[in-house]
């Protein structure tokens, strides 16, 4: 088994993924992560994993380093569009 690019925990059963955004981005898809609570996105191999079912199955099981969510309060992540500037702001 080959470890996956990058393990991605989320608190939903749906992830959607851009691929991080700009220029080495990919067009944003939504992952379905029903039955087993992990996916794999078809352009980057990014996997997205289940926190819930991940602990109750003891863990990811990826050998890989795993990312805050997204949507995690404080998380260290990038915003996925930036706000577009007005007009007269710096």
């Amino acid at each position: 088994m080959v470890a996956p690019f990058e393990v991605i925990e989320v608190d939903e059963m749906i992830a959607a993924c851009n691929g991080g955004g700009g220029p080495l981005g990919h067009p944003r898809v939504y992952l379905n992560l029903a039955p087993t609570g992990r996916h794999e996105c078809p352009y980057c191999s990014r996997q997205y994993v289940n926190r819930a079912l991940a602990q109750a199955n003891g863990g990811t099981g990826a050998r890989d380093v795993v990312l805050p969510a997204a949507n995690q309060p404080g998380a260290d992540r990038p915003s996925e569009s930036p706000a577009p500037r007005q007009p007269g702001e710096p």
